[in-house]
């Protein structure tokens, strides 16, 4: 399988591409062993015996005011939609696919939350077409509860279209990762002030934050206010394993 992954990635898909292609992949055969109609799963996570020497990269959150910021950039990039996508993300630390995947029946704004559903959860985009599926995992269907200025942005939002997904394009149609990141993610991270003549100029904020930095940047806030490490889990759907583990 590790094989084929790579064949795939040098054929020209992105990485976050075919690490969804293998996840649903697995999934099935996960299913596929349940139900004995294979041996076992053949795609199993890599365990080395030697522990790696080479220090992580730190990874990169945005503080409350920065992400506003990016919000703001994201405004002036695409519009008020790309904005509330932002900041939804930087205060509820919800994926890129559970968000793209959101549909308006899952949202209950008069009860101050979403839900991520546990079998049509997250888009996934595989092979240039999108696709209703589950979650990352099963600890990630859940419900967030959302901060008031929060609920007022998504009540705009949904009063803005009437796509049964709640992000969408201006356009109305499905959010491509790739496109999102180059239109708007690293110009209002980044600024593009080294740009000649853009439509708009946009200051850098934290050059280098991707969209997943946005959920590292949730679980910073949360460790930050002394929330508790078994609430942070629940809240960005992580597995607890054990107290003494790293979720």
């Amino acid at each position: 399988m590790a094989a084929w992954a790579k064949k795939v990635r040098a054929s020209g898909y992105a990485a976050t591409t075919v690490q969804t292609m293998m996840k649903i992949l697995s999934m099935l055969l996960a299913d596929a062993a349940d139900e004995k109609l294979i041996a076992a799963n053949p795609i199993r996570p890599r365990r080395r015996g030697r522990r790696q020497r080479t220090k992580m990269r730190e990874r990169m959150w945005a503080t409350p005011e920065e992400a506003l910021r990016l919000a703001d950039n994201a405004a002036l990039l695409l519009g008020p939609w790309a904005a509330i996508l932002i900041a939804t993300a930087a205060w509820t630390g919800a994926r890129w696919g559970e968000l793209t995947g959101l549909q308006r029946t899952n949202i209950h704004l008069d009860d101050g939350c979403f839900e991520i559903d546990p079998d049509i959860g997250a888009l996934h985009e595989i092979n240039g077409h999108f696709e209703l599926g589950p979650p990352k995992t099963a600890e990630s269907a859940r419900t967030i509860t959302l901060p008031p200025f929060l609920i007022d942005l998504l009540r705009v939002l949904l009063d803005s279209h009437d796509h049964p997904h709640a992000f969408v394009s201006a356009e109305g149609e499905y959010l491509r990762r790739s496109n999102f990141g180059r239109r708007a993610m690293r110009p209002a991270a980044d600024g593009n002030l080294n740009r000649k003549a853009p439509p708009v100029w946009i200051q850098p904020v934290k050059p280098g934050l991707t969209f997943h930095g946005l959920r590292h940047s949730h679980k910073t806030w949360m460790i930050a206010e002394g929330v508790p490490e078994i609430a942070q889990a629940a809240r960005l759907g992580h597995t607890l394993e054990d107290k003494m583990q790293k979720v």
